[in-house]
């Protein structure tokens, strides 16, 4: 499970009712939902949430650092609550799943000085793509 809720808590983050079932949607392991995905769920556990309140509350967590917003290929952007943990992620080219990866090694080390181009390089995101297991069935 991510840490979201607690994360936010201890922001002192104002906790309505509708940025609390935000929260809880998003908040578990390998959770890259859409917009519309996170609003489906929150309707069913708080019925007069709307698109608009979830779309501010997503902005919201993105601008504050509390969740990462993952776009790959076109597809709808995704909200990752796992912002605190460094990580990578390995995208279905099919169905468009999303998991976190934890690669070993530090993947800035594989740029070499000479390909840095005088950059000051502070983070690198690199996105494994392939096939799952239903897609590939």
């Amino acid at each position: 499970m991510s840490d979201l809720l607690e994360r936010l808590r201890e922001r002192g983050w104002r906790m309505t009712a509708q940025r609390r079932v935000v929260a809880e949607v998003l908040d578990g392991q390998h959770v890259h939902l859409t917009a519309d995905e996170v609003h489906a769920r929150a309707t069913e556990r708080l019925p007069e949430i709307s698109r608009a309140t979830v779309y501010n509350t997503l902005g919201e967590m993105v601008s504050i650092g509390e969740v990462i917003e993952v776009a790959t290929d076109g597809r709808a952007k995704r909200y990752d609550p796992n912002a605190h943990r460094p990580h990578q992620h390995l995208v279905c080219s099919r169905c468009g799943t999303i998991r976190d990866v934890h690669p070993q090694g530090d993947p800035l080390a594989a740029l070499p000085a000479s390909e840095r181009f005088g950059f000051a390089v502070s983070t690198v995101e690199v996105t494994y793509r392939g096939v799952c297991p239903d897609c590939a069935a």
